[in-house]
């Protein structure tokens, strides 16, 4: 019998969903507008210790996603996924705005850079927390049988804000900007228009309702007294989700945030073609995402995140180094559509496997907290390293890295339960 769906459930979803999409162009557009700006804040340098600077702040403000992870968490499990939700938002705008308005190094000096570092961080508390949270809210307003699909919305909207940041980018580059107005202060636009985005996200989502999961566990009071206490009873569900998220975050950013900055520094193509390049293929990506979602409520959870693993362990050393040998620009996007269509065997249901691990009273935390801290010494570093690894001249160590993550993580693949099928939302009132 085909479940309903209730045009709250459409609403909460729709909302969600948006929230979730806005805060993830704030991200970002740090990373899509790198090129440009890096100049302004790190001046007299080239260009690769330039994007290695700007990789160091990038990287910084992943130090806070552990500490937004267990900030908005304790607030999620406590309050409300939606009050939680709201908090998350403001402080993206916040971070966004403080970027949009920064002088640069040439006006203010070494403040300049340490503005920039500062707004990094509130982005990255915000962002830490976002994604427990989200993922916890779209994946207890869906029905039991379709979770899979509509969590998938998650990674929708997450590669959604990448695609938003790159078409604002691709718009200013080929339409309204020359490359000069670009580095010169272009860059501050996309800033100003995230910073105005938050605020309607703020609004989106304090009309959304709460989940009757959260709902249920406050009525029969088992919200938890103590949090981190009660987290550390569930030490598998945690450590599962570190080795979900090892090898997935880390080819994840690699071949979206990445992608950019190495089709330009190391492929050696122009920046609006990179740009071009980036958004085509992200835009099929998202696309992906609830189709590999829907497979996974038929076939399980396991067998796409198997199939990433092997995949992800075999081809990541042959698509990039053939990447950077080719220069045809159809060959170029094959190869990255082939590298996201395996990493879609994890985006597409990470979020919902995570949130199936833990009961609803520590739900958020325990998706917000080992996933927050392994993205940030994982995904957070991966530009840094890549950046690096090509300055000391061995740019092919970078993508042996990548391979031995996701391998561990495909062990982890082969151990953990099928959460589909067992989990802990079973016995919980959808909607």
């Amino acid at each position: 019998m085909k479940e309903p769906i209730s045009s709250q459930r459409i609403k909460s979803i729709t909302g969600g969903a948006i929230g979730n999409l806005v805060e993830w162009y704030d991200w970002y557009a740090y990373s899509a507008f790198a090129i440009y700006f890096s100049a302004a804040f790190f001046p007299g340098i080239d260009q690769t210790a330039q994007l290695l600077q700007t990789a160091g702040i990038f990287g910084l403000g992943f130090i806070m996603r552990p500490i937004g992870g267990w900030l908005i968490g304790m607030l999620s499990d406590r309050y409300g996924r939606k009050y939680a939700m709201t908090i998350s938002v403001a402080l993206m705008s916040l971070g966004s705005l403080m970027i949009a308005v920064t002088p640069v190094y040439a006006t203010i000096g070494v403040f300049a850079p340490i503005l920039l570092l500062v707004a990094r961080l509130l982005q990255g508390l915000s962002v830490g927390g976002e994604y427990g949270v989200s993922a916890t809210y779209l994946s207890e307003v869906a029905t039991p049988a379709h979770r899979g699909f509509y969590s998938s919305f998650q990674y929708v909207t997450l590669v959604g804000g990448q695609i938003a940041a790159l078409g604002i980018q691709l718009i200013l580059q080929f339409a309204l900007l020359t490359e000069s107005q670009l580095f010169a202060w272009g860059w501050r636009i996309p800033f100003a228009i995230g910073a105005v985005l938050s605020v309607v996200a703020f609004y989106i989502r304090s009309q959304l309702h709460e989940t009757q999961a959260f709902l249920e566990a406050k009525e029969k009071k088992s919200l938890s007294k103590n949090l981190l206490v009660d987290l550390m009873k569930h030490p598998r569900a945690v450590f599962t989700v570190v080795g979900l998220t090892l090898g997935g975050t880390l080819a994840f950013y690699t071949y979206t945030t990445y992608m950019q900055k190495f089709l330009v520094n190391s492929v050696g193509i122009s920046k609006p073609d990179a740009t071009l390049l980036s958004f085509a293929s992200l835009l099929l990506f998202a696309l992906l995402q609830p189709v590999f979602g829907s497979w996974s409520d038929k076939i399980g959870r396991r067998p796409l995140l198997i199939a990433f693993g092997i995949s992800g362990t075999l081809l990541t050393v042959p698509i990039l180094t053939t990447m950077m040998h080719v220069s045809e620009h159809w060959v170029l996007f094959l190869l990255m559509m082939m590298a996201l269509v395996i990493v879609s065997g994890y985006t597409s249901i990470n979020a919902v496997v995570k949130a199936e691990l833990f009961p609803a009273p520590i739900r958020t935390l325990g998706v917000s907290l080992p996933f927050a801290f392994t993205v940030a010494v994982f995904g957070g570093s991966a530009e840094y390293i890549a950046l690096w690894c090509k300055k000391i001249g061995h740019e092919s160590y970078f993508f042996y890295y990548i391979t031995g993550c996701i391998f561990i993580s495909l062990l982890v693949y082969f151990f953990m339960d099928e959460t589909k099928v067992k989990n802990e939302m079973q016995h919980e009132t959808d909607g």
